[in-house]
């Protein structure tokens, strides 16, 4: 029996997705709800399952592609296929002579890497390895090949937009989620009237605390944010031409670093949550973040965005506003500092907490009173009580 993969409703607001790579080769064998396919949108990367056990006969979108939803992607065949099966690879006709089907066990690691990493279908690659293996070699070959043929000079007119490059030079493709992030942060800068301000935490009684317990800091900032903005609701809004929008949930965006890109999953209610539920919920998005597993709902909706790039080490960073939202908050690594307490010099283990500010909703009193709230919430809340 023949089966239709069409580009599924990935959101209420989302009408079109971009095919990063097909995780079957043609001909391959693929299990029922076994990954197919990888997709990105403007808000969420994740794998296509397969919705049957069978073989993937024919690819009519490749790799790279942004099409509507809706659109036929590919078909998959229950029943196994004959020798001499013909597969198709947006209309390129592909003849096994055996009954061996391709699949990505006939890729090496390092090949599938680079292969997820560039959004290639290996199928497009010639191999020049034993046997047509594909190498590593002919996979960055490719990706220059590509690179090269999509390049354009600029025009005559416009040099300042041209970039330099050397004949060794390697052109990494952008990806779709790349592009958009690109996009929205140019676009936030020339919304949002940005300002920042910096604000230094002792996390001394959260470091007490965590203490036997597996906790990250991330939940005690998120529940501390949460009491600020239940206070002080204007942070809690967006800008709009009749008017400040006031939102009534408080939904914590938490920024997530991919290979390729950031998403923000949003704690949605996060004020009605406790530190544990916290904690837990971080992972959980945080983990199928990476695992391109989160449902489009789970990055809408956001009201408030806090970046950890303190995990990295950063100490502060002056972090750009997840429009339509009017603040974003930066934490800072925690590091053991030399501090005066009670005019005697101690070592606390201190962070940086930088608040992002669009200048057209709060000001910067506004702004500094919020910090305080935080920052006298991680110093002083008796987390025993929420936990």
């Amino acid at each position: 029996m023949r089966i239709d993969i069409i580009m599924p409703q990935l959101g209420e607001s989302i009408a079109e997705g971009t095919i990063t790579t097909w995780l079957i080769v043609p001909g391959g064998r693929i299990e029922k709800d076994q990954s197919l396919l990888e997709v990105e949108t403007d808000k969420v990367a994740l794998e296509i399952p397969s919705p049957s056990t069978g073989f993937l006969t024919e690819v009519l979108i490749p790799a790279g592609h942004t099409v509507p939803v809706g659109t036929l992607l590919a078909r998959l065949d229950t029943e196994a296929p004959d020798t001499g099966v013909v597969s198709r690879v947006g209309g390129v006709v592909i003849r096994r002579m055996d009954q061996s089907p391709a699949d990505e066990n006939h890729y090496s690691p390092a090949v599938k890497q680079l292969a997820r990493e560039h959004g290639l279908d290996l199928s497009q690659i010639k191999g020049t390895g034993a046997g047509g293996r594909i190498t590593k070699k002919d996979v960055l070959d490719y990706v220059a090949h590509v690179g090269t043929a999509e390049k354009t000079p600029a025009p005559a007119a416009e040099p300042k937009h041209s970039t330099e490059t050397r004949q060794d030079d390697r052109i990494l493709p952008l990806t779709s989620m790349r592009k958009t992030i690109a996009e929205r942060m140019i676009k936030s800068r020339q919304t949002s009237a940005h300002v920042v301000t910096v604000f230094e935490a002792d996390c001394s009684g959260v470091a007490k605390f965590r203490e036997g317990r597996a906790f990250t800091y991330l939940p005690f900032v998120i529940h501390a944010v949460a009491r600020g903005l239940r206070e002080m609701p204007l942070l809690n809004s967006s800008w709009d031409e009749t008017g400040i929008v006031l939102k009534r949930e408080i939904n914590v965006g938490i920024a997530i670093a991919l290979e390729e890109g950031l998403l923000v999953p949003v704690v949605k209610h996060a004020d009605q949550k406790r530190l544990t539920q916290l904690g837990q919920e971080v992972a959980d998005l945080a983990e199928r973040a990476r695992s391109k597993r989160l449902q489009p709902e789970e990055v809408q909706g956001g009201t408030f965005t806090i970046t950890n790039h303190g995990g990295f080490g950063s100490l502060f960073s002056a972090p750009i506003i997840h429009q339509p939202q009017i603040a974003i908050l930066g934490v800072g690594a925690v590091h053991k500092r030399a501090v005066v307490v009670h005019d005697a010099i101690a070592i606390r283990p201190m962070t940086y907490l930088s608040l992002s500010f669009d200048h057209r909703v709060i000001d910067g009193a506004t702004a500094d009173r919020f910090m305080s709230k935080v920052k006298n919430y991680l110093e002083t809340s008796a987390w025993e009580h929420v936990l």
